[in-house]
């Protein structure tokens, strides 16, 4: 009769077979070919990293930027380079300071663009106010201006300059362009004009007329009219003056008349100088004066 084996012989027979192995194990039986160079690579980019650290402790500006420029050339190699350069909001901004100010070329290097570095000197640009710029991967560079609105044509000394708002000056060449634009003269005009330019807009019949503005010891104005009239301004009341100059046109074509100047300079009295008396008739008859608002 067959005696069953006792428990303790199948236990051993039992841990002395072979186990199968894991799923994961062949897995990673098959692979090992491939984990080793990978390791290898891990490694080397740790070192790599660690070096960079040591090497950006001992000089963090000369050799890192070296290094960083290096990486910049391999990733050229690669495929990463410059081969677009877009640019929205360019209406009175030279190309060519556009390009100088980027300082980048299609095939340059994308990791060597430095887009803080190109805004700032887009910036200095005098149309441009301000200045967005994005290096978009693999090889686009996005730049948006906004630039700088004119505003009037200052002439001093004989020189003329496009202006924004500010007085900020935008332009000196190719003023002729910006005809259109009100005309301010003298020294300080470029800084005091916007009010002016306000109050004129808002009078049409004064504005038309109106061929400069005209600033007088950098405190007041003068209105110097198409036909060669001065209309002299008081110092802080220039647009009440205006207002009152703009009903006066209204009522009496004061500004239609051949006159030298209009003076508005006396809340209660206007002074209309004429031209010279010609011969024969008495200077005194050619100067009137009235008070009131005339």
């Amino acid at each position: 009769m067959a005696r069953n084996p006792s428990p303790a012989r199948s236990r051993a027979s039992l841990s002395s077979a072979p186990s199968r192995p894991t799923s994961l194990r062949l897995w990673l039986r098959r692979r090992r070919g491939l984990l080793r160079p990978a390791g290898l690579g891990v490694l080397a980019a740790g070192g790599l990293a660690v070096a960079a650290f040591a090497v950006m402790a001992a000089d963090p500006y000369g050799r890192m930027t070296a290094i960083w420029d290096g990486a910049a050339e391999i990733a050229a190699a690669g495929g990463l380079q410059v081969q677009d350069v877009q640019v929205e909001g360019m209406h009175h901004t030279a190309p060519a300071l556009v390009r100088e100010a980027l300082g980048v070329r299609r095939g340059d290097p994308m990791l060597g663009f430095d887009p803080h570095w190109a805004r700032e000197q887009l910036e200095q640009i005098a149309w441009v106010e301000q200045a967005h710029v994005e290096r978009l991967l693999p090889g686009t560079i996005k730049v948006r201006l906004q630039e700088r609105q004119p505003f009037a044509i200052w002439q001093r000394d004989g020189k003329f300059s496009v202006i924004d708002r500010a007085g900020r000056v935008v332009a000196t060449e190719n003023v002729g362009a910006f005809g259109r634009l009100p005309l301010i003269v003298g020294l300080g005009a470029d800084r005091a004009a916007a009010p002016m330019v306000d109050a004129l807009r808002s009078a049409a019949e004064v504005q038309e007329r109106v061929h400069a503005l005209v600033r007088v010891s950098e405190r007041r104005w003068n209105l110097r009219l198409r036909n060669g009239t001065d209309v002299l301004l008081p110092e802080g009341q220039e647009i009440a003056a205006i207002t009152r100059l703009a009903e006066l046109q209204a009522k009496q074509g004061l500004m239609d008349r051949p006159l030298v100047a209009i003076d508005l300079r006396l809340p209660d009295k206007l002074v209309l100088r004429l031209p010279p008396a010609p011969p024969g008739i008495p200077a005194a008859e050619q100067q009137k004066s009235r008070s009131g608002r005339g």
